[in-house]
C-alpha cells in the first residue's frame, strides 16, 4: 500500500479500514445478540434461541453471550497470520448460509401452496418525504453485504497462481448476490409487511406448518453460526492483521480491541 498511496496515504487508508470494520463488527455482534438472546421492537419482545430453550438466565443474556462469542470464537479466528487459515470455517459458513436459505425457501413454498401467504406489496409505500428518505436506509445494508472486499489483496498474495483472483472475485460476488437476493425475496414473501428490520426476529413466531418451531431454531442458529465463523472473523482479520501489516498485532490486538468492542456494544 505504501507504494501506491505513500506513507501518509497508507496510514489514512489503514485508519479508514479499522473504523469501517469496527462499525461492521458492532452490527454483526448486535445481530448475534438478537438471535441468541432476543430483542425488542415496537414494544414487542422477540425471544432469542437460548431464551426460548432454557428461559431467561444470566448466562444466556446478551452481555455474557457476546463475551463468550468474542473471546472463544472471534478473537481466535482473528489471530491467524494467513487468511488461508480460515478456509475451513469459510466453507462451513457458506454451508450454513445455504441451510438457512434452503429452509427459508422451503417454508415459503409450503405456505404458498397451502394458501397461507398473501400477495406482498411489490413497490414501497411512499406517502411523504419521511417515507421517501427511508428508501435510502437500504444503502448501508448493500454496502455492508460486501464488506470483505479489502481482503482481496491478501487472498491474491496467497494464491499460487495470481491469475485466479479474477475468477475468485467473480465467483464470490455471484454466490453472495444469489444468496442475498433469494433471502430477501423469500423472506419478504413469507412475512410480507410484517417483515422486521432484522428478518431473523420474525422466526420466533408460529409459522403454521409442521415442525415450525424446529425450523425456526434451525434458521436462526445456522445464521448466527454463519455470522460468527466468517462475517465477523473476516472484518476482524482485516482490521487486526491485514490493515496494520503487523502479525503480532493480530494476536495481542485481538484480545485488547475485541473486548473493548464488546464493551461498546453492551453499554
Amino acid at each position: 500500500m505504501g507504494d501506491a498511496f505513500g506513507k501518509y496515504g497508507k496510514t489514512l487508508l489503514q485508519i479508514c479500514v479499522i473504523i469501517n470494520n469496527i462499525g461492521v463488527l458492532i452490527v454483526y455482534m448486535i445481530i448475534i445478540g438478537d438471535v441468541l438472546s432476543g430483542t425488542s421492537s415496537s414494544g414487542v419482545h422477540h425471544a432469542g434461541v437460548l431464551e426460548g430453550w432454557f428461559g431467561d438466565h444470566w448466562w444466556n443474556g446478551r452481555t455474557f453471550i457476546l463475551f463468550i462469542t468474542t473471546i472463544c470464537i472471534l478473537a481466535p479466528l482473528a489471530c491467524f497470520k494467513r487468511i488461508d487459515s480460515l478456509r475451513y470455517t469459510s466453507a462451513l459458513s457458506v454451508a450454513l448460509a445455504v441451510v438457512f436459505l434452503v429452509i427459508t425457501i422451503g417454508i415459503s413454498i409450503m405456505k404458498l401452496i397451502s394458501g397461507g401467504i398473501m400477495m406482498p406489496r411489490l413497490l414501497p409505500d411512499v406517502t411523504d418525504l419521511t417515507s421517501f428518505f427511508k428508501l435510502f436506509t437500504v444503502v448501508p445494508v448493500l454496502v455492508t453485504a460486501y464488506i470483505c472486499h479489502y481482503n482481496v489483496h491478501s487472498i491474491d498474495n496467497e494464491l499460487e497462481d495470481s491469475t485466479q483472483i479474477k475468477a475468485v472475485v467473480q465467483t464470490s460476488l455471484a454466490l453472495c448476490s444469489s444468496v442475498y437476493m433469494m433471502t430477501s425475496f423469500f423472506g419478504f414473501l413469507l412475512f410480507g409487511d410484517a417483515t422486521l428490520d432484522d428478518v431473523l426476529a420474525n422466526f420466533d413466531t408460529n409459522l403454521g406448518i409442521p415442525y415450525g418451531s424446529l425450523l425456526n431454531d434451525a434458521v436462526r442458529v445456522s445464521y448466527a453460526a454463519h455470522l460468527m465463523l466468517v462475517q465477523i472473523s473476516y472484518p476482524a482479520f482485516g482490521m487486526l492483521s491485514n490493515s496494520l501489516e503487523r502479525p503480532l498485532l493480530s494476536v495481542s490486538g485481538s484480545f485488547f480491541l475485541l473486548p473493548l468492542l464488546l464493551g461498546i456494544i453492551t453499554t
